[in-house]
């Protein structure tokens, strides 16, 4: 019987993953599954640009592992059952059940609305393609009444920086606000926040510090010092979080419903499941959680790939790389920031800024969606057969 490996999330953590784990392994002993809910392999580092009006087409899931012998499954993952090693997914014809030795949790993040009233209701986002259209059809709306409109983008992170710049440059005619609950860029250094001041001040985007939103109405948000603020589009980037869907079915998981895992990627509490990207609580070699971000699910993706190949093949497990060097951030499409940090996690007192840091960034962003949809190219063409235990089977080789 082949060992089943079912990938939970498409996204740039699992479809690269689960495209190296396909050329690796011999499909002679192995099936692997991938999971997804939509067919489109979704760049989230450019949903903003989506929003601002960007072509960015979709790439299709069945291409990307098209030759690799990956099977796709289009369906909404809704339970883990770890104890009978089962997935539940919800799909049109209904859903079913899908059966697995060794899980791979890759379902990464979305938008976390704090509890803050009426964020659900009435906030755009650029988490996911189907929400950057939305804001996208919204934005064409009022350039075409021609009267301009107010965008408030809530949230200084990276994407709230990102949003707001490209929104500010590629329409012109808004009025873009972005509402920082601290200092404007309080992350970065002195340097690189001056940097994104006048980055602002170029594109007309107007920093509203040391505020915070404590609702979003349809036409307006409210703020916490009794301002109300009018708003034609209300884009919400005030953070990300994980699915419940870990904690609820037994995994141990971190107090924010990431998974624990030891330093291979693997739950803590069952073997058979190892968590990368977002979803995955991760010690970096700096002694710190590994933060949410494209760079870390490239450094966990394979940190996990490498462990599940060494032991279902006898091998040895490597420790890979597990560091977090910087924060790259687009300031539209002619500038950007490339901040480094140090091991604490703080900017360090270097930058690169400029149209230096946006080419850089360019082609972070398409090295990223070229190496998801070729995973298997340049890599090793001789595939390794799996270990059997003493009683022949392939599951307590791999524990």
């Amino acid at each position: 019987m082949k060992h089943r490996i079912v990938v939970l999330g498409a996204g740039y953590a699992g479809a690269y993953a689960a495209g190296i784990l396909s050329r690796r392994l011999s499909p002679a002993g192995t099936e692997i599954t991938v999971v997804n809910a939509v067919p489109d392999f979704v760049e989230r580092m450019r949903m903003h640009q989506l929003a601002a009006g960007h072509q960015v087409e979709p790439r299709k899931l069945a291409d990307v592992f098209a030759g690799t012998g990956i099977r796709l499954r289009l369906a909404r993952v809704t339970a883990v059952d770890p104890e009978r090693r089962i997935v539940a997914v919800a799909d049109a014809d209904g859903g079913g059940e899908l059966g697995y030795d060794t899980l791979f949790y890759a379902l990464g993040s979305h938008v976390a609305d704090h509890g803050v009233p009426g964020v659900a209701e009435h906030a755009f986002d650029v988490a996911g393609r189907p929400s950057a259209l939305r804001l996208c059809e919204r934005l064409d709306s009022l350039d075409r009444a021609g009267t301009g409109g107010s965008v408030l983008v809530v949230g200084d992170g990276l994407t709230g920086i990102e949003t707001a710049t490209e929104l500010a440059e590629a329409r012109p005619g808004l009025s873009v606000t972005l509402i920082a609950p601290g200092e404007l860029g309080a992350r970065l250094s002195t340097g690189a926040r001056g940097h994104l001041r006048r980055a602002c001040d170029r594109l007309r985007v107007t920093a509203l510090e040391h505020t915070s939103v404590e609702a979003v109405e349809a036409t307006r948000v409210l703020c916490d010092d009794g301002r109300a603020l009018a708003s034609d589009a209300t884009v919400w980037t005030a953070g990300f979080e994980v699915s419940p869907i870990a904690a609820a079915s037994g995994l141990e998981v971190a107090e924010n419903g990431q998974i624990v895992v030891d330093r291979t990627m693997r739950s803590v509490s069952h073997p058979n499941v190892y968590a990368i990207g977002d979803a995955v609580h991760a010690i970096g070699d700096n002694g710190r959680p590994m933060p949410m971000s494209c760079g870390s699910a490239g450094y966990t993706g394979r940190q996990a790939i490498e462990a599940i190949v060494g032991r279902l093949t006898g091998g040895k497990v490597p420790h890979t790389k597990l560091v977090y060097l910087f924060n790259h951030i687009s300031l539209g499409r002619r500038d950007g920031m490339l901040q480094m940090v140090d091991d604490e996690g703080r900017a360090k007192p270097r930058y690169v800024g400029g149209w230096k840091a946006a080419r850089i960034k360019v082609g972070i962003i398409k090295g990223s969606l070229w190496a998801t949809a070729h995973p298997t190219l340049g890599l090793p063409k001789r595939k390794h057969r799996l270990a059997t235990a003493p009683d022949g089977s392939v599951e307590k080789a791999a524990a």
